[in-house]
């Protein structure tokens, strides 16, 4: 699972999201689903204009994380992957 850590960077640099909106002319709501990792697709330019007004790179924002259960369970020549145990 791809996870946004959009909340925490604006904590720790102690913007708002509206700062956030207002620096990067980023919709307020999109900045809100960001924020409260409810977006199930986010732009390639919101993320460098977030990146650009943060001061941050992009791995400072998203983290990769295992999914439990895996979502995945066929290989692409049509195998199946043995559950992990």
């Amino acid at each position: 699972m791809i996870r946004i850590l959009l909340s925490a960077k604006l904590g720790e640099l102690r913007w708002t999201q509206a700062d956030l909106a207002r620096a990067t002319g980023i919709r307020p709501n999109t900045i809100n689903e960001m924020y409260h990792e409810l977006a199930e697709r986010v732009s390639l330019e919101h993320l460098d204009l977030i990146c650009e007004a943060l001061g941050c790179q992009l791995s400072d924002l998203l983290v990769s994380e295992p999914n439990n259960p895996k979502k995945i369970i066929h290989t692409r020549n049509g195998s199946l992957i043995p559950p992990e145990k």
